[in-house]
C-alpha cells in the first residue's frame, strides 16, 4: 500500500510498517492528541524498533512515495 492508503487505517488506531525495511522495526502508530502540564500535545507518530523501544517517527520522502506499506494488526 502506499501512504496514502495507509494513513487512514493509521488514524484508525492500526500498527503499519514497510515490508523494504531490514526487520528492527517492529511497527509505526500513531498516538493521539493529549494534554501535558495541563498543555495540548498535537498528534505524532512513534516507531518501535526492537530491542530500543519507542522512538519519534517522521517520514522521510522515500517511505512517503514508497508503496510497501502494511497493516501489522
Amino acid at each position: 500500500m502506499t501512504f496514502e492508503e495507509i494513513l487512514p487505517h493509521l488514524k484508525a488506531g492500526k500498527r503499519i510498517i514497510r515490508e523494504g525495511w531490514p526487520g528492527a522495526e517492529l511497527y509505526v502508530k500513531l498516538v493521539d492528541e493529549s494534554t501535558i502540564d495541563g498543555k495540548k500535545l498535537n498528534p505524532y507518530f512513534l516507531i518501535n524498533v526492537e530491542g530500543e523501544g519507542y522512538t519519534m517517527f517522521t517520514p522521510t520522502v522515500c517511505d512517503l512515495l514508497a508503496d510497501d506499506w502494511v497493516i501489522v494488526d
